[in-house]
């Protein structure tokens, strides 16, 4: 990954843009620290979907728990009085 300062980046965008689009993403550094990166929409849709893929719903999550068949038996109370 090539690091550019925010100056440089600017003045040469272009470069940024093009060296982006040929597969390699591109640094941008504010005051010597790492700000953004720059890279192709294809590479982005790439992480995107793979973070999408990653990441289970929560139904997926209750559809997961194991089950083994075995219920549990009701408690036969009666209900309670009420006192309004």
């Amino acid at each position: 990954m090539v690091e550019w300062p925010l100056q440089d980046a600017k003045n040469r965008f272009s470069a940024v843009v093009d060296a982006a689009l040929s597969g390699d993403p591109q640094q941008v550094t504010r005051r010597g620290k790492p700000a953004v990166v720059v890279l192709a929409v294809d590479e982005y849709e790439r992480l995107c979907h793979m973070e999408k893929a990653a990441a289970p719903s929560f139904a997926d999550l209750l559809l997961a728990i194991p089950q083994d068949g075995e219920e549990f038996d009701r408690l036969r109370l009666p209900a309670r009085s009420l006192n309004f």
